[in-house]
């Protein structure tokens, strides 16, 4: 008798599915820090700069939507003071003035002061021997004794004003405007309390004249 032997075989075989590794999260560049939610920083605006020419000519300078915001230093020194500040700074020239205008420059920055310089300091190491001998001296325990010090000194100095011009603009014609944000400023040595301020510098031009006003904003201490 034979026997009927069936070997079935499949005709193709599925692959295996591996399970893919999860995607890494991208990585995001490295920048400026965000600036400050709205408001935070804000100051008010001193009052305008106004300049009645001899010539017949009405000069005013402005600020607006100022800001001086503290933030840490990038040095991390304790002597560094450093702000991150915003504004609109705007020059205007009227009048009907007897000379005939060729432009101008407007120029718009902030003031740094500080009421105690940090000047170079100076550090003197020092060494002292101290020998010793016990009694009754037996000519076997002579001791010394030696001492390791420092000495520090830090040359304090009258306070200074840091100018920081930022943005200078010219023009023809008779109106400017200077628009800041997001800018970093600083000064160093500062051992005392610090004050800031911004200002605009307005020039108005002639063939054989320069008027000069300057607007000053409102002095913030921190």
């Amino acid at each position: 008798m034979l026997a009927a032997l069936c070997v079935v075989l499949p005709v193709g075989t599925a692959p295996l599915a591996l399970a893919d590794p999860p995607a890494e999260p991208a990585v995001q560049p490295a920048g400026n820090p965000a600036p400050p939610p709205p408001g935070e920083g804000a100051v008010p605006s001193g009052p305008a700069g106004v300049l009645d020419t001899p010539d017949g000519w009405h000069i005013e300078v402005t600020g607006s939507n100022e800001t001086q915001l503290p933030v840490a230093p990038l040095t991390t020194a304790i002597s560094s003071r450093e702000y991150w500040v915003a504004g609109t700074f705007t020059g205007k020239i009227t009048g009907s003035g007897k000379t005939k205008l060729t432009g101008g420059t407007l120029e718009a920055g902030e003031q740094i002061g500080c009421g105690i310089i940090a000047d170079e300091g100076q550090i003197n190491p020092g060494l002292s021997l101290t020998p010793g001998i016990r009694i009754p001296f037996t000519g076997t325990d002579p001791s010394l004794g030696t001492g390791i010090s420092l000495e520090g000194k830090v040359h304090l100095k009258p306070g200074t004003v840091t100018t920081v011009a930022i943005g200078k603009k010219s023009f023809k014609g008779t109106t400017a405007r200077v628009t800041i944000t997001g800018v970093r400023i600083k000064t160093d040595q500062c051992a005392g309390q610090s004050f800031i301020r911004s200002y605009a510098t307005l020039t108005s031009s002639t063939d054989n004249t320069d008027d000069i006003i300057t607007y000053l904003g409102v002095t913030k201490s921190v």
